[in-house]
């Protein structure tokens, strides 16, 4: 909080990240008053995920038209709209993000692009310092804020297994071309030097691109350098469940609640929610409809029973769901259908061979690509920044749990649940709806965005800005206590793991709740509102509303 007698609206507030969270955080701060805000980011570009400099032709995102954009800015539909049923383009969003940052922020906000966050701390009189270097200078500098925003998210540090380093690959000798998935765009035009088109003569492993990685960014790049005619294998164990039809589904299938009401949260807040999640007849529709979901896009592909494209995690239990729109002869799945791109599965790499040009993987095969693509996961943004005791101080480090549960989830949906593995029955995080760390929740100077794991990142992140902003404002809320705060947040955490038990893995602290609170502004009754198109302009007045609430009060 601030000191009595100090302007709220004129302290600085600093934003670790230039992404769709950051982006909109800023705007809806500025919107409510606030003057001076500043966003930091390593990228030369907003965008995050899609800055300019990792989008690249060819690549598709999850979400359709009208899912992934702010309520003040509209999105034309795709120029691919017929084509590939509305899905946007990589590069359709990083020219949305670069059109809303120019059109509300500049000017307006403060930024620090091409600035790598050193770490951040709070002094004993309650100032942040964020230490920063900045990419053309060779020394470090401390810049102060009042509040903070960790909008870095949990997209932009790649986890790398130490077997496959870049250590590792020194110590064995390797000299080939080694680069993370995340730094595929701008290595691109050297792989196609690197790499010349393939030929059915090549022997096993020759002139290859080998992918590690059985996740959406795998899947885009080994589609992108097959459809670029070189020759590509792609290793993996599991790879991400995904939706797809051989027709684009209906907009009030797609862009409705439909498929939030069909999935459970921790609290059913309607009553066709606890039909469908809490009865016996609800539960076998429910789990009925999620395996023909399941199902559908094997059919829809030809992938035929006892396929590795069928190692997937279920689709009911996954927190990581591709979307494919409708069958392309151009698509990963496809591709592999017509026999272009060889799958290695199930397998791993176990680590670079003495050879020093080969790769050994789990099924005894030594492998030697011209080129390795790590797309192995992520890890926490938040780890390089923040010191474990301040982590702890703060209250964003993962630790054993604090309160004694009592609640529990019976619901007829969440039977037969995938194994829960040990080492994610130990820890919880006490950060309260995935915003505030409840040890912070009383100061009203630390929040945290772009956190949530989440269908539709718009609508969530607009959201969730429009929750930030009056909370450091010091606005009347429903805050809990620290301790209330505690016992919400290690809930949530238990529900995680009984909703998710399968996928925690693949989680990092960055990621700390699902968003199980959204608005039912898009109207209807009580027998369609699950089917109303979700619009973003149903949040366009917020800010308007809560000034008005303001001057009443």
């Amino acid at each position: 909080m601030s000191p009595p007698g100090v302007d709220v609206l004129n302290e600085p507030i600093g934003i670790i990240g230039a992404g769709i969270a950051g982006l909109i955080n800023a705007h809806v701060l500025l919107q409510d008053g606030f003057t001076d805000v500043t966003l930091i980011s390593r990228d030369s570009s907003v965008g995050g995920t899609w800055a300019r400099h990792r989008v690249y032709p060819g690549l598709f995102i999850n979400n359709v038209h009208g899912e992934y954009r702010f309520s003040a800015l509209d999105m034309p539909p795709p120029k691919t709209a017929s084509e590939y049923g509305s899905r946007l383009s990589g590069m359709d969003m990083c020219e949305y993000m670069e059109r809303f940052s120019q059109r509300f922020l500049e000017g307006k906000a403060k930024f620090e692009m091409n600035t790598e966050v050193l770490s951040i701390e709070r002094d004993i009189g309650g100032q942040w310092k964020v230490r920063v270097q900045r990419h053309s200078d060779a020394f470090s500098v401390t810049l102060g804020f009042s509040r903070i925003i960790l909008a870095s998210g949990g997209c932009s540090n790649l986890k790398i297994p130490v077997e496959l380093s870049q250590e590792a690959a020194n110590k064995a000798g390797c000299s080939g071309l080694i680069f993370r998935s995340s730094q595929f765009a701008s290595e691109l035009e050297n792989v196609l030097k690197e790499v010349p088109p393939r030929t059915e003569a090549a022997a096993d492993g020759v002139d290859t691109i080998l992918v590690i990685g059985g996740g959406k960014s795998a899947r885009d790049i080994c589609a992108k350098l097959t459809n670029e005619g070189r020759k590509v294998a792609i290793v993996f164990e599991h790879t991400e469940s995904f939706l797809a039809s051989k027709t684009p589904p209906p907009a009030f299938l797609r862009n409705s609640r439909l498929i939030n009401v069909l999935a459970p949260h921790s609290t059913l807040n309607t009553r066709l929610e606890r039909f469908l999640h809490t009865t016996w007849i609800g539960g076998i529709f429910t789990r009925w409809v999620w395996r023909q979901a399941a199902e559908e896009p094997f059919r829809a592909y030809g992938i035929p029973v006892g396929s590795p494209l069928r190692r997937t995690h279920p689709l009911f239990w996954g927190i990581r769901i591709g979307d494919e729109g409708h069958v392309r002869p151009d698509s990963f799945h496809s591709l592999d259908n017509a026999g272009a791109i060889e799958v290695i599965a199930p397998a791993r790499v176990l680590g670079y061979a003495e050879d020093g040009e080969s790769l050994l993987l789990s099924n005894g095969r030594l492998f030697r690509p011209k080129v390795v693509v790590l797309a192995t996961g992520y890890q926490s943004s938040w780890t390089p920044i923040f010191t474990q005791k301040f982590a702890e101080d703060i209250g964003i480090n993962r630790h054993e749990p604090t309160t004694k549960l009592s609640t529990a989830w019976n619901y007829t949906t969440l039977k037969d649940p995938p194994a829960l593995k040990p080492e994610n029955k130990l820890w919880v995080t006490s950060i309260y709806r995935g915003l505030i760390p409840a040890k912070n929740i009383e100061r009203r100077d630390f929040a945290i965005a772009g956190a949530l794991c989440t269908a539709n990142p718009g609508y969530t992140n607009e959201v969730v800005a429009h929750w930030i902003a009056p909370y450091f404002r010091g606005d009347k809320m429903r805050l809990p206590t620290s301790q209330e705060a505690f016992q919400k947040a290690e809930e949530q955490c238990a529900w995680m793991k009984v909703r998710f038990p399968g996928m925690l893995s693949w989680l990092n602290e960055s990621y700390s709740t699902s968003l199980d609170f959204w608005t039912l502004r898009s109207g209807g009754n009580r027998f369609n509102w699950m089917f109303k198109i979700i619009d973003l302009k149903e949040l366009g007045n917020v800010t308007q509303e809560r000034q008005a609430r303001r001057s009443i009060a």
